[in-house]
C-alpha cells in the first residue's frame, strides 16, 4: 500500500471548510485539528510506514486525527469514526445524518485504524503520535515540572501451562514451522510416543507418580534429540526462535539425576516462560497478596494537568525503577533511557569498582564533584523538578539519580526486609574508614580486611546497639535502606 495524501486545496465554499471554520465554537478541538492538522501529523510524517507502490492509503494525517479524537471521547472498536462525526454533529447544533452525507465526509472502514496501529507498532518510532500531542501540550503550558509514576498489571489472555504442556507445545511449534526435510530428521529422532499432534495431554493415570515422572522424562528426551538434531546448524529466523523456545522451557524447569531420568527441580527459575503462545508473559506481583500472569504497564503523568507524558510496558517481573528513568527522560533533559546508577554500567577499564579507584576518580575530579545536583532538563526560570512514587520506585539507584539530577524526590523509601529471623540491612553499620560492619553491636571486619566473625541470626534488637569504633563520627555511614 502507498502513501496517501489529504487534499490541501481548500474550497472557499467547501462544506467542510465552511464547517469547521464558521460553524464549530471558538477553541474547539475540532476546529483546532482541522487548522493545524497538516502541521502537527503531515502526511510525510508517515512516509515510512507504506511502500512506493500499490492502491494509495486513507491519507495517514486523516487517520491520526480520528486516532486522536477516538482517544480523547474514549471511544473504540468499528463505531470509533461514526462516533467522532456524530459527536462533531453535536458540537455545531446539527444533524449526524446531514452531517455525514451533506458535509463532504469519506467514512473508511475501522479496520484502517486497526492496520495504522499495526503499522505503527512495527516501525522505529511507534509512538510519534503520543509525542506530538505531549509536545503540543507542553509548549501550551499544560504540562509542568513534577511527575507521578506508577504501573498496573495487564492481564494475560493466554493460560499459563505447566511443565508438560510447555514441551509438547514447543515440540509441537518446532514441527510446525521446520521445513520438509528437517520435519523429517525431528520425527526420526523422536521417541514414538507421542506423535505431538494433538494440544490434549497424554491420557495417563496422573494420580500414579511414576507414570508422571515417566511421562515427563520421555517428553524431556524427545526435546533434547531435537535440539541435538538442530546443533551446529544454520537455521532460518522462525527456525531458530522456534528452537530456543524449546530449550528455554525444557531448562527451566527440569533436570537429569544421576540416573539419567529428567525431574521437575524444587524451585522457580529467574525470568520463567510461563505460556509458549505468549513467551514474553510472565508471572507478576502488584503487591505479596496479589499476583497476576501477563505484563506490567507503566506511565508518568503531569499531576496537575492529568496529562499522560510517557508510558512503556515490561514482563509482569520486572520492578517498577528499573524503568522509571524512562518514564522520566523529559525532566532528565534525555529522551533516551539515562544513564547512572539504574542503568547498566559498561564493562571494561571504565567502571571503577574497587574503594580505591573510586576515591582516585573523586579525587581527580576535584571541586566539581562536591558542586550542587543541577536539574539536567530544567529549562531558564522554571520551578525544581519533583517525581512522586509508591516505595516500588524507592531504591538507593533511583533517588541517588533524582539527587544527582537536582530533581527532589516524592518517592517513598523501601524499608528494610528480611526472610525468617536475620538482620535487615538497616541493622548494619558501616565504617569505611575501620573497615568494619557491625550489626546488633557485632563487630567484624569485611572480608576485604579480614576474616569474617560469625555474626548471630537470631534475637535481633529493635534498634542496634552502636558499633565501638575509633573514627570519627562524621565518617560513619549511618544505617539506611541503601546500604
Amino acid at each position: 500500500m502507498s502513501l496517501g495524501l489529504a487534499d490541501r486545496q481548500g474550497d472557499l465554499f467547501d462544506d467542510l471548510t465552511v464547517l469547521c471554520e464558521q460553524r464549530l465554537p471558538e477553541g474547539s478541538i475540532f476546529g483546532l485539528l482541522h487548522r493545524e492538522r497538516d502541521r502537527l501529523f503531515s502526511d510525510q510524517a508517515f512516509a515510512d510506514l507504506f511502500t512506493d507502490v500499490g492502491r494509495r492509503s486513507v491519507p495517514p494525517s486523516v487517520v491520526a486525527t480520528v486516532m486522536v479524537l477516538q482517544r480523547l471521547e474514549a471511544l473504540v472498536g468499528s463505531g470509533g469514526g461514526r462516533a467522532v462525526l456524530f459527536r462533531l454533529s453535536l458540537a455545531v447544533r446539527g444533524r449526524g445524518r446531514r452531517l455525514w452525507h451533506g458535509a463532504g465526509w469519506r467514512s473508511f472502514a475501522h479496520t484502517v485504524l486497526v492496520d495504522m496501529r499495526a503499522r505503527l507498532a512495527a516501525s522505529a518510532d511507534p509512538d510519534r503520535i503520543f509525542a506530538t500531542v505531549v509536545e503540543v501540550a507542553a509548549k501550551a503550558g499544560l504540562v509542568g515540572r513534577r511527575r507521578a509514576i506508577d504501573s498496573t498489571p495487564l492481564y494475560d489472555a493466554v493460560a499459563t501451562m505447566d511443565t508438560v504442556t510447555m514441551i509438547r507445545s514447543a515440540i509441537r511449534g518446532l514441527l510446525r514451522v521446520a521445513g520438509r526435510d528437517l520435519v523429517g530428521e525431528l520425527t526420526a529422532a523422536l521417541s514414538g510416543c507421542d506423535d505431538y499432534a494433538s494440544a490434549a495431554k497424554p491420557v495417563i493415570d496422573w494420580d500414579d507418580r511414576a507414570a508422571r515422572e515417566e511421562l515427563i522424562d520421555s517428553r524431556a528426551k524427545d526435546a533434547h534429540a531435537c535440539l541435538r538434531v538442530l546443533d551446529q546448524r544454520q537455521l532460518d529466523e522462525t527456525v531458530e526462535q522456534a528452537a530456543r523456545l524449546l530449550a528455554t522451557v525444557v531448562g527451566q524447569d527440569l533436570e537429569e539425576g544421576e540416573d539419567g531420568v529428567f525431574r521437575i527441580v524444587r524451585r522457580v527459575a529467574p525470568d520463567r516462560v510461563i505460556s509458549t503462545v505468549d513467551p514474553q508473559a510472565r508471572h507478576g506481583r502488584k503487591t505479596w497478596a496479589r499476583g497476576f500472569d501477563g505484563y506490567k504497564g507503566h506511565a508518568a503523568v503531569d499531576p496537575d494537568s492529568e496529562i499522560i507524558t510517557a508510558t512503556t510496558v515490561t514482563p509482569g517481573n520486572v520492578g517498577d525503577a528499573s524503568v522509571a528513568e524512562d518514564l522520566i527522560a523529559d525532566l532528565l533533559g534525555d529522551k533516551q533511557p539515562a544513564s547512572g546508577p539504574c542503568a547498566s554500567e559498561p564493562s571494561g577499564s571504565d567502571v571503577t569498582d574497587t574503594p580505591a579507584e573510586r576515591a582516585e576518580s573523586t579525587a581527580e575530579a576535584g571541586p566539581a564533584a562536591d558542586a550542587e545536583p543541577v536539574d539536567q532538563g530544567r529549562p531558564e526560570g522554571a520551578d525544581p523538578a519533583s517525581v512522586y512514587g509508591d516505595d516500588a520506585y524507592g531504591t538507593a539507584a533511583f533517588q541517588q539519580r533524582l539527587h544527582d539530577a537536582g530533581i527532589d524526590s516524592k518517592c517513598k523509601t523501601q524499608q528494610p526486609t528480611a526472610a525468617g529471623d536475620v538482620f535487615t540491612k538497616g541493622s548494619f553499620e558501616v565504617d569505611l574508614d575501620t573497615d568494619t560492619v557491625c550489626p546488633a553491636g557485632q563487630s567484624s571486619r569485611s572480608a576485604a580486611g579480614a576474616a569474617a566473625t560469625e555474626w548471630p541470626t537470631s534475637g535481633k534488637p529493635a534498634r542496634p546497639a552502636p558499633c565501638a569504633s575509633s573514627a570519627p563520627a562524621a565518617a560513619r555511614v549511618e544505617p539506611s535502606t541503601s546500604a
